[in-house]
């Protein structure tokens, strides 16, 4: 079933799914026209403009599965994104995060050029203790079962080898190992497009696309993150960075030596720094963290960055140049992408470096339309997604 774009509480879309999950595996698709109806105030503020094509609830107990695919759009072509593994608080939570990450996975393959629609799942659960080839098997087969509406691929809590396991069981798979014809790590040009963003914005800020001398705040030192570190000391840069993970952090300090390290986010974000680069979870920049935050800009690799939309109006109140994530980020997304024909590092590096010319443009937009920057792209990824979706009325003979 095809939900409508009617505003949702994913806490009782989760009730309503588990009422149609008794009994064993299903895959079913709920409405939100019918969960909105019983919509609470908290869980509708998270995912008030949801519009969504569809929303799957995945559940196989003999595995221990349970998933959510959210599909936001296909109007530029299937839907490509990663599957997140992570221990959520709760359903609604899940959910959420599902909603709000595939729509940001819309925008960014369109403003990535991309001819793909936006689309995102969540496995729910700790990857340390759920994740099996059982699990990763039967995910496969939910996957394979949209018949190519979703495409996934890694994300936080998955890897590429996991990826070759789902491909046992589903065609629909991007982001597996180079030995499976695959691009291998998609964080290596994810954190090379978030560096070309830095480099437009320092270049709007400062004059000059270079780092050097910059002092840069990295927030979460994973895959993205120390592949940022790299490009950012080649450049001049300097980097203090902060890990929820003492482990990660000793790791990054023993890789780079130049790095320094602080205790704790609020310390990252106060001190003497340029750039603030969050490349942990989503929703860092809160009312807690931005009348604290001493940076210039804020350009990271982490998804949905801003706790809620107002924090936008805030950044730009106190001269943040914020570079809107799913711009900066869609490296990897354009590196799994290129999957789907036949991969090329070097063709995807060179579309990746293109992410420098789409973040001038977003941000020259944002001051002929006096918009926040994550405004002006939101516009123009829209307004390709409605160019580029109305030529599918032209029907073309199979």
């Amino acid at each position: 079933m095809t939900i409508s774009g009617q505003q949702a509480d994913a806490a009782d879309a989760v009730a309503e799914a588990d009422v149609a999950r008794t009994g064993g595996s299903t895959n079913s698709t709920i409405s939100l026209e019918r969960a909105a109806s019983r919509a609470r105030p908290v869980a509708q503020s998270l995912v008030s403009d949801a519009a969504h094509e569809q929303i799957v609830f995945c559940n196989h107990p003999p595995s221990r599965l349970r998933a959510v695919i959210a599909i936001y759009s296909t109007q530029l072509g299937p839907a490509l994104g990663g599957t997140r593994f992570y221990p959520y608080h709760s359903d609604e939570a899940a959910i959420a995060d599902v909603l709000n990450l595939s729509k940001a996975m819309a925008y960014k393959n369109a403003l990535a050029g991309l001819d793909l629609g936006g689309g995102k799942a969540v496995i729910i659960g700790d990857p340390e203790q759920l994740k099996s080839e059982a699990l990763l098997c039967a995910y496969g087969r939910f996957v394979q079962s949209l018949n190519g509406r979703y495409i996934t691929a890694c994300d936080i809590g998955t890897y590429c080898p996991d990826m070759d396991i789902i491909a046992r069981e589903c065609k629909y798979v991007t982001g597996r190992t180079e030995p499976h014809g695959g691009a291998g790590d998609s964080s290596v040009l994810t954190a090379f497009g978030v560096f070309q963003g830095m480099r437009a914005a320092a270049e709007y800020a400062w004059g000059s696309p270079s780092l050097d001398g910059r002092v840069v705040a990295v927030e979460g030192v994973g895959k993205v993150g120390s592949h940022l570190i790299g490009h950012l000391l080649a450049d001049g840069a300097k980097v203090v960075v902060y890990d929820v993970s003492a482990t990660a952090v000793q790791r990054v300090l023993a890789q780079y030596p130049p790095v320094a390290a602080v205790s704790s986010l609020d310390a990252l974000v106060s001190g003497d720094i340029d750039v603030y680069a969050p490349c942990a979870l989503g929703g860092s920049l809160d009312g807690r963290i931005v009348p604290n935050l001493r940076a210039s800009i804020v350009c990271g690799g982490a998804n949905n960055q801003l706790a809620y939309p107002a924090v936008q109006g805030q950044l730009s109140q106190r001269g943040v140049v914020y570079a809107p994530d799913y711009v900066v980020n869609a490296g990897g997304v354009i590196q799994v992408a290129d999957e789907l024909e036949g991969f090329s590092f070097e063709r995807a590096k060179q579309r990746t470096a293109q992410i420098f010319e789409t973040t001038k443009q977003i941000f020259a937009i944002a001051d002929k339309d006096n918009v926040a920057p994550g405004v002006a792209a939101g516009r123009l990824a829209e307004r390709r997604m409605s160019d580029i979706g109305k030529l599918k009325g032209i029907w073309l003979a199979g």
